[in-house]
């Protein structure tokens, strides 16, 4: 007998391989995600996502985060980013060995890094408890992949919250991803307290630099209507 969370194609190649006439036995939950999970969509722009994760970490002081990207490279600059600005941080990704990823999720567990930064190589299979949030840096291309990662929280009827940054990239698997889960989320401009002026990183001696997303420039309308959006993502 074979049980699996998921039956991806790599996987039904495998089963079949090893198994004649078999009876797929396939249960579906009553609902796609948890009302235990408060799903937040943040509108917001390429260059001022790393100041707008910054800050909601900051801010709000959360203790245990998952933050999922979509590439390799991008969780490396992400997670060497956020080390540069004092928050510590591990990384899950693929090219890590196996015996590394251990140590990594222990030390994630017990409260040495503060931030896990992954990709969807963490998404399935990885319990860890008292998750304050996970945030989808990028939206998922795939969108049983943003129920996975989300489900990394509220697990064990705990509640938990994901959160998800649509910038002009990633908004247009929004509609995709309501599609899959049967429910609309609802997106949101962040508070501008959560766009300040981010500190110098620790190899910059000099004044605190500004991050590219926030920058001088006036912040753009937050209505539908004027068309000065300068490309942000706009939801009702």
């Amino acid at each position: 007998m074979l049980f699996s969370a998921t039956l991806t194609p790599d996987v039904r190649r495998l089963a079949s391989q090893w198994t004649r006439n078999a009876l797929i036995v396939e249960i579906q939950p009553e609902q796609v995600t948890v009302d235990t999970v408060d799903q937040r969509v943040y509108i917001t722009t390429t260059e001022e996502k790393f100041t707008l994760l910054y800050n909601m970490i900051v801010q709000q002081d959360l203790e245990r985060v998952l933050v999922f990207c979509n590439r390799r490279d991008v969780s490396q600059r992400l997670a060497d980013r956020l080390t540069s600005h004092s928050i510590t941080c591990g990384l899950l990704s693929g090219d890590i060995d196996q015996e590394k990823r251990i140590k990594t999720l222990e030390a994630f567990r017990t409260g040495k890094f503060r931030v896990l930064v992954a990709t969807d190589v963490a998404a399935r299979g990885l319990h860890i408890e008292a998750i304050s949030a996970v945030v989808n840096y990028n939206l998922p291309m795939n969108a049983e992949d943003y129920v996975h990662r989300i489900g990394r929280t509220g697990r064990a009827g705990a509640t938990g919250m994901s959160v998800s940054f649509a910038c002009e990239e990633d908004a247009p698997q929004i509609p995709v991803i309501e599609e899959f889960i049967g429910k609309k989320l609802t997106a949101v401009y962040p508070d501008d307290a959560w766009l300040r002026v981010l500190p110098a990183p620790k190899a910059d001696t000099g004044k605190p630099v500004r991050s590219p997303g926030a920058s001088n420039r006036r912040r753009p309308s937050r209505g539908r209507s004027g068309g000065g959006s300068r490309g942000r993502p706009h939801r009702s």
